[in-house]
């Protein structure tokens, strides 16, 4: 893993977050999907908190949390494709 784990920490939660699930969340205000929305929220969520996990050296949580945002930003891409 990369030594410098601020930086990598902050890639993740502003990258992943804002702007891939930024996305997600707003199309799912678009076409009025409102689980989709919940789904985006929640993957944003773990996003963000799987930043904080690189912090306090949590590298088992840090990986449940990024495949909890990237589960969660599957099942609102599949909402939102059916």
């Amino acid at each position: 893993m990369n030594e410098n784990y601020d930086a990598f920490a902050v890639a993740i939660s502003t990258i992943f977050g804002a702007v891939i699930i930024g996305g997600l969340m707003a199309a799912a205000i678009a076409f009025g999907e409102r689980d989709a929305f919940f789904f985006a929220l929640g993957a944003a969520t773990a996003a963000w908190v799987a930043g904080y996990a690189i912090f306090f050296d949590r590298p088992r949580t840090f990986m449940v949390l990024v495949a909890l945002a990237m589960l969660m930003s599957i099942g609102a891409t599949i909402i939102l494709a059916f």
